[in-house]
């Protein structure tokens, strides 16, 4: 993984409302792995937006974008923060589980950092992928939960075929609350 530039456009909108010590957006952006971008920034129809209520999900079909952002904030406030105008191809991730310390093994509550490895990996952009997911210990561990599905989503010929292997997968996330 080299520096900004070499591969996928990367960007962080960061809204500091977490703890700045545990922030995977901002350690990218230190790192020259994700460009940090303001409240104005207006993402072109070449790049993804991670919004996690979006319609849409990310899949091989959206190959071929330029780049992707990923908003920074806190779970508790994501859905103010997720519902401004900012361009771009909205496009929510299909079911995974979290590595990161804070939200081990929680399904959907990535952080900034598996969500922007997670769209690489089902874009076909591993080895950048992979160069995020090394910046922090636990990183590695998010590619191993999460194989089986990562491996099926990239390889799916649709937004359809993901959506049905979403559901195989994470059968819950589909079950209706009694």
């Amino acid at each position: 993984m080299g520096a900004l530039g070499e591969d996928m456009d990367l960007y962080a909108l960061e809204y500091g409302q977490d703890d700045p010590t545990k922030c995977t957006a901002r350690k990218m952006v230190r790192m020259d792995m994700a460009r940090s971008v303001n409240r104005k920034f207006h993402a072109s129809d070449s790049t993804v937006v991670l919004n996690p209520y979006g319609h849409r999900t990310i899949s091989p079909d959206d190959r071929g974008v330029k780049g992707i952002l990923v908003l920074d904030c806190s779970w508790k406030q994501a859905k103010e923060v997720f519902f401004r105008k900012l361009g771009g191809k909205h496009r929510r991730l299909p079911g995974l589980l979290a590595a990161n310390p804070t939200n081990y093994s929680r399904l959907g509550i990535l952080s900034s950092l598996e969500a922007l490895a997670a769209s690489l990996f089902i874009l076909g952009e591993d080895s950048q992928a992979e160069g995020l997911l090394a910046l922090y210990k636990w990183g590695p561990t998010f590619e191993t939960l999460n194989k089986e599905p990562l491996e099926a989503y990239r390889n799916a010929r649709s937004e359809a075929e993901v959506l049905k292997l979403e559901r195989e997968f994470f059968p819950q996330l589909y079950e209706m609350p009694s």
